[in-house]
């Protein structure tokens, strides 16, 4: 199945990104997406006496998926493909009815690094997890409120005459939660509106996950709409890539078997079950070797050979503020996949790996940028260097560039998603 072509592909990534409030809903999106494409899901805890060709494990936020040769070795040379669910954001607290001056608000916890002035004067929705205690036990309930339920009012300027001299400056205790109705603080009020909304008693949620989002959706703007403005593209951008891109691989005996894996919590250092830092990819690797009638030693064997591309988003150079950029290394929007370095180890880009990815992107037809940071102004990180360090499987890092990183409402073009998931296609199919 040959990559999407651009307009009906920018079509897709929107619906992705529309149907992925949360870590949680781009699981399931995803899940749902691969079982469309003849996936088969297994269930993490039960015996894995086979494994189909294809198939996929949906943990929390977190989804691994393969494509495997039906014939040959039980560990395949591998080619891989990782990206993340999460994004920064607000994240409401156990105890959330809060409110003053005849406000009624939800105190929420800052996620991941936000840009949290981006979090004002939007109309919020609420999505996330609920455990609900029954008669069977606990069980786990997704969800979706798209209702602008949530609103973090930013102060009037009359109130803020420094503002235009010193710029905005956010205590994110006080400033940051949302108002969402008017009276005295309602103890227990969330927990009676979060019951009402699932149809089950208050007293049966034992607790949650639930975060704000932007309820306007992932539109394509711009002259002619050349640019693709939504909240998550870091990093559901690149889990859509990965998707299409095993979608799309097919691989027959003799090819490298594919893996796709989107974890969880990158945005808060991966240290989790579910992160890159934690034991899925390795522990979903051995099985698929375990089950096809292999060992632990052929898994070993077979990691040095393997190749992981770290897709996460890449900054675009900024328009007004080109200086912060290196600038022997400018990154365009549309000018391609970007391979990221890093001497420090931020990326875990080597000169093989590069290689290799430059020569996907050639076989692609795509043009390949790449970036490196300022010497004094440090670049982030991403999973590569951890899944790299935790499974020692070779990697290099790329993105898709974007503006805006970290905002509640994020830009890139709308060329370069497309063409980063026919890169991840001719990777994959090594």
């Amino acid at each position: 199945m040959a990559p999407l072509s651009a307009p009906p592909a920018v079509e897709d990534l929107l619906a992705f990104l529309d149907a992925s409030p949360t870590p949680y809903h781009a699981a399931r999106e995803a899940a749902r997406r691969l079982e469309a494409a003849g996936s088969t899901a297994v269930d993490r805890s039960s015996p894995w006496s086979t494994v189909a060709p294809r198939g996929h494990l949906v943990a929390g936020g977190a989804v691994v998926a393969w494509a495997l040769p039906p014939d040959g070795p039980a560990a395949p040379r591998l080619r891989l493909v990782g990206a993340h669910t999460d994004s920064p954001g607000l994240r409401v607290k156990p105890r959330p009815d809060t409110g003053r001056a005849g406000w009624r608000q939800l105190a929420v916890e800052v996620y991941g690094g936000a840009l949290v002035n981006s979090w004002l004067d939007r109309d919020l929705g609420l999505a996330g997890r609920v455990a609900v205690a029954g008669a069977g036990g606990v069980e786990e309930h997704l969800l979706r409120v798209d209702e602008p339920v949530l609103r973090v009012p930013q102060l009037a300027i009359h109130l803020d005459r420094e503002i235009t001299s010193q710029g905005l400056r956010l205590d994110r205790q006080r400033h940051l939660a949302p108002v969402w109705d008017v009276g005295d603080v309602d103890p227990g009020g969330f927990r009676r509106w979060l019951a009402g909304r699932l149809d089950v008693a208050p007293d049966a949620i034992g607790g949650w996950d639930l975060m704000a989002h932007d309820v306007s959706p992932a539109r394509r703007v711009g002259r002619d709409g050349a640019l693709v403005s939504s909240g998550r593209l870091d990093d559901l951008c690149c889990c859509w890539a990965g998707l299409a891109a095993l979608a799309a691989t097919e691989p027959a005996a003799g090819d490298p078997g594919a893996v796709v894996v989107l974890f969880d919590h990158e945005e808060v250092g991966s240290g989790s079950t579910h992160g890159a830092s934690g034991p899925l990819l390795a522990e979903v690797l051995e099985r698929l070797v375990l089950a096809r009638g292999g060992g632990r030693h052929d898994l070993l064997a077979a990691l040095p050979s393997a190749a992981l591309a770290s897709a996460d988003m890449a900054h675009a150079t900024h328009p007004g503020y080109a200086d912060r950029h290196e600038p022997g290394h400018p990154i365009a929007i549309d000018g391609g996949p970007v391979v990221k370095v890093n001497a420090g180890q931020r990326y875990a880009t080597e000169p093989a790996t590069q290689a290799a990815f430059e020569v996907a992107c050639a076989t692609a037809g795509v043009p390949v940028q790449h970036f490196v940071g300022h010497n004094e102004i440090p670049c982030g990180s991403t999973i590569g260097p951890l899944a790299a360090a935790a499974v020692g499987i070779p990697t290099v890092d790329v993105g898709v560039a974007q503006l805006a990183m970290h905002s509640a409402r994020e830009l890139c073009g709308a060329e370069d998603p497309p063409r980063m998931a026919a890169a991840l296609t001719a990777w994959l199919q090594g």
